[in-house]
């Protein structure tokens, strides 16, 4: 059953990629896909919260879900049992493996940023004008919390938040470690 779960989440990051790009090949094929996934996807899509302006998170939230899903089947397969602390334990990774991505993706859009501060791109350039719209709300968040009403070069406040996310992928991945550790001999 697990193996089923797999490639169903196949299918829709298949699904996903091909939503990126102007399909070119035959469209009963992609249909077929979107018949198969969208009504999945679409339970997530209701939830607002996974939605970050234009940046729709809830195919991350799906997947994470059938990760979950798949794991479960798996160790029942494997062990015959499980104990409320492997379910603990697969939900805190399945939920540190969402927001590890986010972060990660925030820290590559940030770097982004800061290079084409640097560079002095065109945020007019589509590419960069998406950049510029993701990291804002990051930028004004970090400002609003260290700096409040202080006057902050642009450069400084995408380092600060660049250092500001790495440092919390990087405590809260110690700390999800540690508390994975403890769920995992839970005996129950």
């Amino acid at each position: 059953m697990g193996s089923l779960v797999n490639i169903y989440s196949l299918v829709i990051v298949v699904r996903i990629i091909l939503s990126w790009i102007s399909w070119m090949g035959d469209e009963r094929i992609f249909k077929a896909l979107a018949w198969i996934t969208d009504p999945y996807l679409k339970w997530f899509r209701r939830f607002t919260f996974l939605r970050l302006g234009f940046l729709d998170l809830s195919p991350i939230a799906a997947l994470g879900v059938l990760t979950l899903i798949s794991r479960a089947f798996n160790l029942l397969a494997y062990s015959g049992t499980i104990t409320i602390g492997i379910i603990l334990y697969m939900l805190l990774q399945v939920l540190w493996g969402a927001v590890s991505f986010l972060l990660g993706f925030l820290i590559i859009i940030l770097i982004l940023r800061l290079i084409a501060h640097y560079t002095k791109q065109n945020l007019n350039n589509p590419f960069w004008n998406i950049v510029a719209a993701i990291s804002q709300p990051v930028l004004k968040k970090t400002n609003q919390i260290f700096f409040r009403d202080q006057i902050v070069l642009f450069r400084n406040g995408v380092i600060i938040s660049i250092v500001i996310l790495g440092l919390l992928y990087l405590v809260l991945g110690f700390l999800v470690h540690y508390a994975s550790i403890v769920l995992a001999k839970l005996p129950v």
